[in-house]
This record gives structure tokens, sequence and C-alpha cells, in this order.
């Protein structure tokens, strides 16, 4: 995604220097020469470490907060308020990722799979509207993976998910995944006997272990393969879960996102934490790790959410395809046709 050709940028605003989100002792930071091109926002380096849970350490959900960030991201010294920073630099994200999703496309060389997880009231659906609304829809999918249905039950549990992937030069979102076959099966270990599993399948803990195995040995594939996993945790309080619920509750416009079972959920919280804690330490990898994003703020969790994408977005260094002189001369006499006509 570095040094975008001046054409796609030559529109944007251009009043600001790049800039990169830092601790407070340091809110605003001119980035390396070769990083400079124009309005440029980045998530600075501590966010993005303190977000990610390093391979082959626990997530420490416990230890984590739902609320900030260890580095004081929105605190910097005379920014403005923390929400309007955060909706600044959202905005930021957002035409990062349109560039972005255009040299995806044109490379057309690899895939990005975004895969949302959350608790009940998370706000995964709103992140995905906020962040996703300035990518342009031709080239982006979103799936949302409900209770599984008969088909699905007689393949193995990676394979709904696995018809479902993006394509090369194109986005994918994961609204929930093939992680729920860990999550609430792991809290609900009743829903395992509609799964038509073999008499002689693994049992307990060491299910898990064997479903934590093949779903990194998918992922190393798709990596290997040219698709990026992204993987977010919204991570958010039993308080502000019960905040959010009640609102749906008092605002009759909301009524239609309550639903009663996520109340019978809500009663198993502490289940899916430590459910939550096992799967993320035993699956995040140096080639898909995991970010958890505090998200009881979501002008914050969504600001973030953008900045963990246009950061690994970044880290491909995308360019447009050179043109070799057979497709110059193409265009040339396309445009001497074209001027002729």
């Amino acid at each position: 995604m570095r040094n975008p050709p001046h054409s796609m940028r030559e529109n944007k605003r251009r009043e600001r220097p790049a800039i990169d989100r830092s601790t407070n002792d340091r809110p605003e930071v001119r980035l390396p020469e070769d990083q400079q091109r124009g309005t440029y926002v980045k998530l600075h380096k501590h966010v993005i470490e303190d977000l990610m849970v390093a391979p082959g350490e626990e997530a420490g959900l416990e230890t984590r907060s739902t609320s900030v960030t260890k580095s004081g991201w929105l605190h910097a010294k005379d920014a403005p308020s923390p929400k309007d920073l955060a909706k600044e630099d959202l905005e930021e994200f957002k035409e990062e990722l349109a560039t972005a999703q255009e040299l995806l496309y044109a490379t057309d060389t690899y895939a990005l799979l975004v895969v949302l997880q959350a608790l009940d009231a998370g706000g995964k659906d709103g992140t995905i509207k906020h962040v996703m609304s300035g990518v342009n829809p031709q080239g982006c999918d979103v799936v949302a993976f409900k209770q599984p249905s008969a088909e699905e039950l007689n393949h193995d549990f990676l394979w709904r998910c696995e018809k479902a992937l993006p394509g090369q030069g194109r986005i994918g979102i994961f609204n929930r995944s093939y992680y729920e076959e860990v999550l609430v099966t792991r809290v609900h270990p009743e829903i395992l006997e509609g799964q038509h599993l073999p008499p002689d399948s693994a049992t307990g803990k060491k299910l898990w272990r064997q479903r934590y195995k093949d779903i990194n040995a998918f992922e190393d594939h798709l990596h290997r393969n040219g698709t990026r996993v992204v993987k977010i945790f919204l991570h958010l309080s039993k308080d502000e879960q019960k905040s959010r619920l009640l609102a749906r509750l008092d605002d009759p416009d909301k009524y239609w996102k309550f639903s009663t079972a996520d109340l019978a959920e809500r009663a198993f919280f502490e289940d899916y934490q430590d459910a939550y804690e096992a799967m993320i330490t035993a699956t995040s990898t140096r080639w898909a790790p995991w970010y958890v994003v505090p998200a009881d703020h979501k002008y914050a969790g969504r600001a973030l959410v953008g900045g963990i994408l246009t950061h690994v977005i970044d880290q491909l260094d995308l360019h447009l395809p050179e043109m070799d002189a057979k497709r110059q001369a193409e265009l040339d006499k396309a445009r001497q046709t074209l001027q002729a006509d």
C-alpha cells in the first residue's frame, strides 16, 4: 500500500502532514520521508502491539481493558476530544481502505479475510457498517454465519466458511466464523450431538485442541496462498453488554435488534470469556494473530479496527502492476483511435 500513484491520492485532503498516533508525550509524529504521502494516519506500533496477542502468549482477557488502550491513543495532549479524534482517524482509515481495495483488485494477488468475533451486542454489525462504508461493494463480501443448516452439518466444521472465502483481489468479512465451533460448542457441548461426528472422535479438551490445530493449519494454508487473515475480537464488558441490551428494549426503533436468545446467552458470559481466552491463546499465530479491541466505546473500537486493517494491508506493500512495452503500445494505439474518432 505504500506510495500509491499520485493520481489515486491527488484529490484527497492534504492540509495535514502524515502523522502517527502515539503515546501521550508524542501525540503527533511526522513519519519518515518514505512513508509521507499527504494525509495519512496510522496507528503507532505500540498500539498495534498492545492490541495484538503475541503468538505463544496467553490472551489475558481478564487483564485487558474493554475501554482503553495502554498507549493512551485517544488522550494525546492538545488533541480534540477522544470521540472527535477517533472519528477523525476513522475517516482517514476509510480513505486508506478505499485505496487499498483498488490496489488489491489491480494486483489480483492477495485477498483479505476479516474475521470478526464478539459476544452478543459486541458491535460487529456497526463496526462493519462504519469501517467498511468507504470501500466499493463490488469488491467486498460480508457473510454472517448463523446456526448451521442440515447441509452444513453433513460436512466438516470448516466447510461452510471455506466456500465463502474471498477470491484474489477481494475483501471478505466473516461476521462470526468457524471459531463458533470452538466457542458456542464449548459452552454448549450438547450441540456436538447434531454434528454427525464419528463414534471414535475425541471429546472434551482433546477435541478443542484438535480443532485449534485444524484452524491453525487452515489459516496457514490461506496465508501461504495469498489470503491475509485479520482476526479481531471486540472485547466487551458485561456492564456494557447489559447497557446495550437494555437500550434495545427502551427504544421501539431497536426492538427488532433484541432477541431472547441474547438474554439466555448472557447467563453464560463467564463461560464465553473462558472459551475466548482458550481459543485466542491457542490460535494467535505468526501468520494470523488475534487483535483484542476494547469495544465499550463504539467510536474507539471502530477506529481501532480501521487502523488494524490499514496496518495489515500496508505490510503487503502493494503497487499497481507495471506495464510492459506491449501493453503500453496497446494503450497508445487505443488513445490514437479515440482521438481520431
